[in-house]
């Protein structure tokens, strides 16, 4: 199956960093924008942040100056470099490709907006607490 492979998930403490990454597992990263998810439990799923082909990016409000993404196409992986992490940031985080970027990050992803995105994987699970 295809899929992307996220990992670098784990505990941190409150202020910390983490970076995590988002690997296409038997197949090229897709030429088109790229979408990091994240769901907290107990919640739905919001989209955090977006890299197009040519590495621009869009964020959240809530991750705008903290976060960072990237990619390497040459290594098929997207990357999301989480600094000043908080508490909140508790979740699990998943990618997953789309044609455009979007450019607004406003509520959850409504069940029958999943299939407008290729390539879920399983998610790495952030913890932030001290």
């Amino acid at each position: 199956q295809l899929q992307f492979v996220e990992s670098g998930g784990g505990l941190v403490q409150p202020g910390g960093s983490q970076r995590l990454s988002c690997a296409a597992s038997g197949f090229a990263l897709p030429n088109s924008g790229i979408t990091w998810f994240r769901q907290a439990p107990g919640k739905g799923r919001e989209a955090i942040s977006c890299i197009t082909n040519d590495g621009t990016t869009h964020y959240k409000d809530s991750v705008k100056g903290r976060f960072t993404a990237s990619r390497d196409n040459a290594r098929n992986t997207v990357y999301l470099q989480m600094n000043s992490l908080k508490p909140e940031d508790t979740a699990n985080y998943f990618c997953a490709a789309s044609g455009a970027c979007q450019v607004r990050f406003v509520g959850f992803l409504l069940p029958q907006q999943f299939v407008e995105y290729d390539y879920w994987g399983q998610g790495t699970q952030v913890t932030v607490s001290s």
